[in-house]
């Protein structure tokens, strides 16, 4: 008996997402996931607290918090930048 080849069936998750309407909410939203974990690990590595953090940072830790949130996509590069120079690292963005 010959065996069918399995392929692909049906259309990419991209494509459902795009359907549904939410495909750049979900993308904006890992991408944040991504950066504040990012953030988070460096953090963990230094061993700084959100209260030094936000000290490095020179904001508050209610700025720092909503910089961590992954569901706050709003947040500036001058708020990144700031991270990433407060954990010895550098912010770099790219269009692909």
């Amino acid at each position: 008996m010959a065996q069918k080849k399995k392929g692909k069936i049906g259309s990419s998750f991209d494509d459902f997402l795009t359907a549904q309407g939410i495909l750049e909410e979900c993308e904006e939203q890992a991408v944040k996931q991504i950066l504040a974990d990012q953030i988070k690990a460096a953090m963990e590595k230094d061993h700084l607290s959100k209260t030094a953090m936000a000290e490095r940072m020179q904001t508050s830790r209610r700025a720092l918090d909503r910089l961590l949130d992954s569901k706050n996509t709003s947040v500036t590069l001058h708020t990144l930048q700031r991270a990433a120079v407060a954990v010895g690292r550098q912010l770099r963005l790219e269009l692909i």
